[in-house]
């Protein structure tokens, strides 16, 4: 193996700037360039053994990064049609304010109780069912489940109302 990473580190550092300014000249953009001849490396060297046996690696390197190039125009040539033929994507619409309080109150529980709260009460498992698959007693998941929705309340729970009570909803 070692011989092969040198064979493949001197055959690399004889051609990869040759190969990388071709590309740059066939596809006129050197991000791209770049992006199909590392890319062309990286599957040669995934195929050293049989590459290095070509009449002209560099040959192969080169064909290699011509076609990544050409199949990235085909892809984004596509696109394009698809994008008259079929008008702008529509948008999809801004998520639901609840959702969003919920996934962030979610954020700012424990995992434990997370975990316990989003499987039992959005996928819809059993205790039991929990239990069982987080490997923890039911009467944890209990407790979880217990603690979870009590942080959950103190979290969704608009805090102070129209007449300025302060947070808590108490007057001072």
């Amino acid at each position: 193996m070692a011989a092969d990473t040198t064979d493949f580190d001197e055959f690399y550092n004889a051609t990869h700037r040759r190969v990388l300014h071709q590309m740059y000249a066939m596809t006129g953009n050197l991000a791209d360039a770049q992006e199909c001849t590392q890319e062309a490396y990286a599957r040669a060297w995934q195929r050293w053994k049989t590459v290095s046996q070509a009449s002209s690696p560099e040959a192969w390197i080169r064909t290699v990064a011509w076609r990544i190039a050409a199949s990235r125009w085909r892809k984004a040539k596509n696109g394009v049609t698809a994008l008259v033929k079929h008008g702008v994507p529509d948008h999809s619409p801004s998520p639901d304010p609840d959702h969003v309080a919920l996934v962030t109150a979610l954020k700012q529980i424990p995992e434990s109780q997370r975990q316990a709260i989003v499987l039992h009460h959005l996928v819809g498992m059993s205790v039991d069912d929990i239990a069982t698959e987080t490997g923890t007693p039911s009467g944890t998941i209990k407790a979880r489940l217990s603690r979870g929705r009590a942080a959950l309340a103190h979290l969704l729970t608009d805090t102070g109302d129209a007449a300025g009570l302060p947070a808590g909803g108490e007057a001072s």
